[in-house]
């Protein structure tokens, strides 16, 4: 039973390769005859297999290599490059293939986090006592009691209290009796010594009321009513009547209930899509279907090393007092995803906020209505503009076939003919991946099928997702480089193209000043990183790189010495694009000609795909095929 398992999957791959409607053409044949056996009446035309363009009614030479023509019988498929394979209707329907564009365009991500209420630190306020004394009487005699601004909560019994309104009195009095013949220097220091001990009374807790209705009583009372500083709920009582208390002992603390906070816990994966002012939604088991609403304030800059979370604090608007604190609650935050994995909300596009109150927003400058302090632009924040340039390139998250570090899509060419390609991912946003390098917009990527078209291309033993393939430039290490050697380097290829021109259309004239520009620019590349990991692959390719432009510029006079150190230029730069991107203003193709050097092969570079030999010239200037597309950085 166990061996009927295990040949079963590798008979559904056979079942499904004998669908592609196409065979690899034998490579015995003679010119002018037809394999023995062979049915004349099915050929649909003859081909190159070096040059699948070429499609002849009937037998004979290749136009651009003289190589003899293969029959297609019907049936079988177009040649087809190292990582591509054609499908026929009936595979494509047995794979159920689906394809989709890439495109650029925000995309969504949702965040969902757990936290719990608490209260607003802010809006806590503590009954003290500012001076000793003994508590004759707690209005408040439990937790949970509202309260509002001016409540009395106490009566405190203070014999400080009692001296400092005696001397109070005593300076009143003064002033009172002083005559008209006092000199002013007596008068002004009577009325200092009253405003003083005036001034004693208000720090210790008494109010403008209770001090004016010393004055005009006239006499000291023994005991002295404190009130609530603000409205809320006593949520601690931290005294018993008769106590005796010492400056600064706490008596009660009050919460305002209407302002909370929810402190949720947020993995160190969903950082990058969280940021200040974001809106958050979230749900309360109590209150099941209704959705709360509040803005992210706080953003701990310190990871819990036990969860390997951050702390995120949302402020919240409770007027109708539902929420209460210690309650848990379920939060979500959905992020739209700009260009380079920046958040953006249109909401906040151009706005001014409050970094202090995240509630606070508004159109243009100015300062915050709650703390004065000057608003910060949304852009200083890190959200991105909402505007077309910002989009990402994106492409369905099922598209990918994700492999440790590598990353490959199947790409739909038309006529069933599908290429594999290694892609350099960035984040996924929901249900999208954003695309680094590889990819551009208007291409289309198979969705489905694509790991059945994978095991095809592996059973024809082509570069797959499991393998790349050796001389693939997709199995070399990606690296990120510095904007100034992307910028370089588009000068470098800015100056390769023209020679590779002059070199297919057999250019003489004027090489050798083509050839000085490219080297100059070569000699002008900085290194794309301090980074150590990239240091040993890039002084390697930097060496053959200089080495090969001095070759050139040595013999610019004679065009075959330069066409043989064209092409170890060629490969090495091919590998600094393949490896650190390219910023240029169109799509890249490595090229291969493998009749170069008497069947040894070269590589080279162009903007299109038509071949345009640079190593025979007018002799076979059509003669090769397109190898890969290197990868562009978005």
């Amino acid at each position: 039973m166990k061996t009927k398992w295990f040949i079963l999957p590798g008979c559904i791959i056979l079942s499904f390769a004998a669908g592609y409607g196409f065979r690899a053409p034998t490579s015995h044949h003679q010119h002018g005859v037809i394999e023995a056996g062979g049915n004349e009446a099915n050929i649909r035309f003859f081909t190159c297999s070096m040059h699948p363009n070429i499609q002849q009614p009937s037998q004979g030479s290749c136009p651009q290599c003289g190589m003899d023509l293969i029959p297609v019988r019907e049936g079988e498929g177009p040649a087809v490059g190292a990582r591509q394979i054609h499908l026929s209707e009936r595979a494509r329907q047995l794979a159920e293939v689906a394809t989709s564009p890439v495109e650029r365009k925000h995309v969504e991500t949702e965040l969902r986090m757990l936290g719990r209420v608490t209260f607003d630190e802010t809006r806590l306020s503590h009954v003290t006592t500012r001076v000793a004394g003994r508590l004759d009487r707690l209005f408040v005699d439990y937790t949970g009691v509202k309260v509002n601004q001016g409540d009395h909560l106490v009566t405190l019994y203070s014999p400080d209290l009692l001296e400092a309104q005696e001397e109070l009195l005593t300076t009143q009095s003064t002033i009172h009796q002083l005559g008209s013949s006092v000199t002013p220097y007596l008068r002004q220091s009577a009325l200092e010594s009253f405003q003083a001990a005036r001034e004693k009374l208000l720090l210790w807790g008494l109010s403008e009321p209770q001090v004016a209705s010393i004055l005009e009583r006239g006499s000291a009372e023994d005991h002295i009513t404190l009130h609530s500083p603000s409205q809320g709920v006593v949520v601690q009582k931290d005294a018993m009547e008769g106590m005796y208390v010492q400056t600064g002992s706490k008596i009660y603390t009050i919460a305002d209930l209407s302002h909370l906070w929810v402190e949720l816990e947020a993995y160190e994966s969903d950082l990058p899509w969280l940021h200040y002012g974001q809106s958050v939604r979230f749900t309360s088991e109590a209150f099941p279907g209704e959705t709360f609403e509040g803005q992210i304030a706080f953003i701990d800059p310190v990871l819990d090393a036990r969860t390997r979370t951050v702390r995120v604090r949302v402020n919240l608007i409770n007027t109708e007092s539902k929420l209460k604190p210690d309650m848990f609650v379920r939060a979500i935050v959905r992020a739209k995803i700009a260009k380079g994995g920046q958040v953006m909300d249109p909401g906040l596009a151009g706005k001014w906020i409050s970094p202090m109150h995240p509630e606070i927003i508004k159109d243009e400058p100015g300062s915050c209505d709650i703390c004065g302090m000057d608003l910060v632009s949304a852009q200083s924040l890190g959200y991105a503009e909402a505007t077309q340039d910002t989009a990402p390139l994106v492409i369905p998250a099922s598209a990918p076939l994700i492999t440790g570090k590598r990353a490959v899509v199947y790409l739909d060419m038309g006529d069933g003919i599908y290429e594999g390609r290694d892609i350099i991912l960035g984040p996924r946003a929901g249900d999208h991946y954003l695309v680094e390098r590889g990819l551009k917009e208007g291409d289309r990527v198979v969705t489905r099928g694509n790991f059945k078209i994978d095991s095809a291309i592996q059973i024809l033993a082509k570069p797959s997702m499991m393998n790349p393939g050796e001389d693939s430039l997709s199995a070399l290490p990606i690296f990120k480089a510095s904007d100034a050697f992307l910028d370089q380097l588009n000068l470098v290829t800015e100056a390769y193209l023209p020679v590779q021109h002059a070199l297919s259309h057999d250019a003489i004239e004027g090489l050798d000043a083509l050839v000085g520009v490219l080297h100059a620019t070569i000699d002008a590349l900085p290194s794309p990183s301090t980074e150590e990991e990239q240091s040993s692959s890039w002084h390697s390719l930097q060496a053959s790189l200089h080495k090969a432009a001095s070759e050139m510029t040595d013999s610019s006079s004679d065009i075959a010495k330069v066409r043989k150190s064209f092409s170890p230029l060629s490969r090495a730069l091919s590998q600094v694009l393949a490896q650190w991107g390219s910023s240029f203003s169109s799509e890249l193709y490595l090229l291969h000609c493998p009749m170069a050097f008497k069947g040894q092969g070269a590589d080279w570079i162009q903007t299109h795909q038509a071949v345009e030999n640079p190593y025979f010239g007018d002799r076979m200037f059509a003669c090769g095929e397109v190898k890969e597309t290197l990868h562009q950085s978005h």
